[in-house]
Formats: C-alpha cells, sequence, structure tokens
C-alpha cells in the first residue's frame, strides 16, 4: 500500500500490554525522520463496538510529544482490535501507522490466587494448591497451565 506523508515519519516500535484484567499501556517511539514539531494520536477500536476511540491519557516525552497512552476498562474479545497511530506536523504530511491486534495476546496474567503448600514429613511430601488468576475473558480454567519451580533451601 501507499502512503501518504514522509518516509520514516510513522511512528516505530509499536507495542501495548494489558495488565490488572483491563488496564491497557500502549507506547510507540517518534519516526526517525519526522519533523521536531510532530505530534501523534493514537485510536482504537475493539470489536465488542463499532466506536473509534482517541486515547484520553497520553503519555509525554520531555518534549511534550506523545509516545504512549493509558487505557482504562479494557474489554478483552476474541476478535482483532484496531490501533491506530497518525501523526500532524506544520512542516510536512505525517504517515500512519496502523495494526490489528488480537487483545488476548498482548494479556499479562496476575499471579494465581490462594497459593498454599503443606509439607508433611513423611513419604507423601507437599501439596501445593492455588486458585486461577483473575482475568475477564477465560471462562474455562481448564485452558490455564502452571509451571512449579521447587528449590530446596
Amino acid at each position: 500500500p501507499v502512503f501518504a506523508g514522509m518516509n520514516g515519519s510513522a511512528i516505530e516500535n509499536f507495542s501495548c500490554v494489558i495488565y490488572n484484567i483491563s488496564l491497557m499501556n500502549c507506547t510507540w517511539q517518534a519516526g526517525r525522520d519526522a519533523p521536531g514539531d510532530t505530534q501523534y494520536f493514537l485510536y482504537w477500536k475493539n470489536p465488542s463496538n463499532d466506536d473509534v476511540m482517541e486515547c484520553k491519557h497520553y503519555i509525554k516525552d520531555e518534549n511534550g510529544r506523545n509516545t504512549g497512552c493509558r487505557f482504562q476498562a479494557v474489554r478483552i474479545e476474541t476478535e482483532k482490535a484496531y490501533f491506530l497511530v497518525n501523526g500532524s506536523s506544520k512542516h510536512s504530511l505525517i504517515q500512519f501507522y496502523d495494526e490489528y491486534i488480537p487483545l488476548y495476546k498482548i494479556e499479562i496474567l496476575t499471579p494465581p490466587l490462594n497459593v498454599t503448600a503443606n509439607c508433611t514429613t513423611d513419604s507423601a511430601g507437599c501439596i501445593i494448591t492455588w486458585q486461577p488468576p483473575l482475568t475477564s475473558h477465560v471462562g474455562n480454567v481448564q485452558c490455564f497451565q502452571y509451571e512449579i519451580s521447587i528449590q530446596n533451601k
């Protein structure tokens, strides 16, 4: 595809993570050839509704340029969400960046809950129990896989 705007002006290294069940953080770097006055704006569309939302809580660098965004109350759906970052400058047209991202793939899960270990001195050893992590979208707890690392101290 041919994008309007100066080559090298679009953002780079776009990345988002979801944490604490419903908070999302997105970050990016300014295009290496973007004019110094370039300002970037992030829009996204969650498949659960067709509303396109602009970021309300930008993260700014030392020059006041938007280099990230914080979202609250994010719902994880099975379809991909659409992200678009465009820019504006008085000196030239800025290329936009867009990407479709499955939100469940960028979630950082909370730790398992209520982890307990009961050990006995006989051959029974230890029984370790826990509950699944909190998440907004996994309905089947059998989807989780766990790894236990035991060190003798």
